[in-house]
């Protein structure tokens, strides 16, 4: 069942990959060029994934293991290579052009937002501000004066 709650946070990723390939296009090419755009973009993207992960996840997946987060950023990175080759080729794309995305030599960094989808969950699991306000919840309601009854 957490698995498919956690969905509803990578699903949040598809407008934001679309939007920052559009940041990519029509903004970081004309203004850092064709060398920095593909890298930039990705390390964009890879931030913006762990953002959404860590405000995202322990509000949607409660008391969750590790084996459960590592479970699902391997989920997580599955479904985005299967999205990514799936539209990629339906739009035209050739499949050596998609392979060439997983060498890092060639500016492209999408290696690392694999990376940042698959341990995103780990790292948001762990999110220490949002441990501390659940003990500093659990404390005040045990110490309620409407509790001491």
């Amino acid at each position: 069942m957490k698995i498919l709650k956690s969905l509803i946070i990578w699903i949040c990723f598809i407008p934001v990959a679309i939007l920052n390939g559009g940041l990519r296009e029509y903004v970081l090419l004309s203004v850092i060029g064709p060398n920095w755009s593909l890298p930039v973009s990705g390390i964009i993207l890879s931030g913006l994934i762990l953002l959404i992960t860590w405000l995202m996840f322990p509000r949607v997946i409660k008391n969750s293991t590790n084996k459960e987060r590592w479970l699902i950023g391997t989920v997580w990175v599955l479904l985005t290579v299967i999205f990514e080759f799936t539209s990629g080729l339906a739009g035209g794309n050739g499949f050596t052009e998609l392979i060439r995305a997983y060498n890092p030599l060639t500016g492209n960094l999408w290696l690392l937002i694999l990376a940042a989808t698959l341990f995103s969950p780990v790292l948001a699991g762990k999110n220490p501000t949002l441990q501390v306000s659940e003990k500093q919840a659990t404390l005040s309601n045990r110490y309620s004066p409407r509790n001491n009854g």
